[in-house]
């Protein structure tokens, strides 16, 4: 059984890189098995000798469109899944996800008021990024200056922000042009990752990297705070700073990830438990394992978006329409992982 148990692990872990190998071949331009081997030596040729690349159609779709956007969608799973799996953790609910603070809602109203003012591509990604952090800031200050005390604070500050923002991005849709600004608004807020570029990727990589790693630092502190305020406190934990600096890590690295991705549901509340399924509730594990799999995740719904019909479906919906019924089976039968 143990046995077992290490291989089929393994196998999880090697999985992003078998599916982002299978994604360069998927899509609505055809690209046979020697195009890809072909264009990825002559890469490989330039990058260590300098050979020059003589730019053709198969390099263009495969290096230039389709690459980008597996990496984004590698990069956007992992960030929402250890978010996800981290928020559970530190406010002991299996129901939270990433946005349980409001900041899906506040990038989503950066996004609409930046789509309103500018209609630049970089704008709406750091005018997204920015108010995903602002509403972080403003639950965090608003459960600060309460009376109450514990998660439950936080999560009512949450849910207000969520809210007020929530209001606001209706206000920006109402005001918008519904020939132009409209339509770039309501597919921004279902999700996609088509326009997503190279110099996209590098703008969220320090963030997501940042958090990534604080959150790998504090995973320990995690487990403990997943036993309640009282025992960690017992253990010497320092609950209130503890759980501030990973829920500003958590919050920074959705932030980035929604920024180029726009508003993706499910992808943080499902993962983590599809992973302690797996591994157990240990965050020494779960961490990495959700990542994995959210990132697996999240490239396989990518694919999905691209080829099921001519135009592509938002990231959003087929999240849900794969998220919402995996949820019910595991809630069905028991198999959250959560004890």
């Amino acid at each position: 059984m143990p046995d077992y148990k290490f291989n089929r692990t393994t196998l999880v872990y090697l999985l992003p890189i078998a599916l982002l190998i299978i994604s360069l071949f998927i899509g609505r331009y055809q690209t046979p098995l020697s195009a890809v081997v072909d264009e990825s030596m002559k890469v490989f040729s330039s990058l260590f000798f300098g050979t020059p690349i003589s730019v053709s159609t198969q390099h263009t779709v495969l290096f230039n469109v389709r690459l980008p956007r597996i990496l984004a969608a590698l990069l956007v799973g992992a960030a929402l899944s250890i978010a996800g799996a981290s928020f559970q953790g530190i406010f002991r609910n299996p129901l939270v996800s990433p946005y349980i603070l409001g900041v899906g809602s506040g990038a989503g109203f950066g996004a609409c008021l930046a789509i309103l003012l500018w209609n630049n591509y970089l704008m709406i990604q750091l005018t997204a990024f920015a108010f995903g952090l602002l509403a972080m800031f403003i639950a965090i200050s608003m459960g600060k200056v309460s009376k109450g005390t514990g998660t439950l604070v936080f999560v009512l500050s949450g849910i207000i922000v969520s809210s007020i923002f929530t209001a606001l991005t209706s206000l920006a849709k109402y005001v918008a042009d519904p020939y132009d600004q409209l339509p770039e608004i309501v597919f921004w807020l279902m999700g996609s990752l088509a326009s997503v570029r190279y110099g996209d990727l590098l703008y969220i990589l320090l963030p997501i990297f940042i958090g990534t790693l604080v959150l790998f630092l504090f995973r320990w502190r995690i487990n403990i705070l997943s036993l309640g305020d009282e025992e960690a406190k017992a253990l010497g934990t320092d609950v209130e700073k503890t759980r501030l600096v990973i829920i500003v890590c958590a919050t920074l690295v959705t932030s980035a990830a929604v920024s180029i991705s726009g508003v993706i549901g499910w992808v943080g509340l499902v993962v983590p438990h599809i992973s302690r399924m797996i591994v157990g509730p240990n965050y020494s594990r779960l961490l990495p394992m959700s990542m994995i799999i959210g990132a697996s995740f999240m490239l396989v719904v990518d694919d999905l978006s691209r080829t099921i019909v001519a135009t592509e479906i938002p990231l959003g919906i087929l999240t849900s329409l794969v998220g919402a019924p995996v949820f019910a089976y595991l809630i069905k039968k028991g198999r959250m992982g959560w004890n």
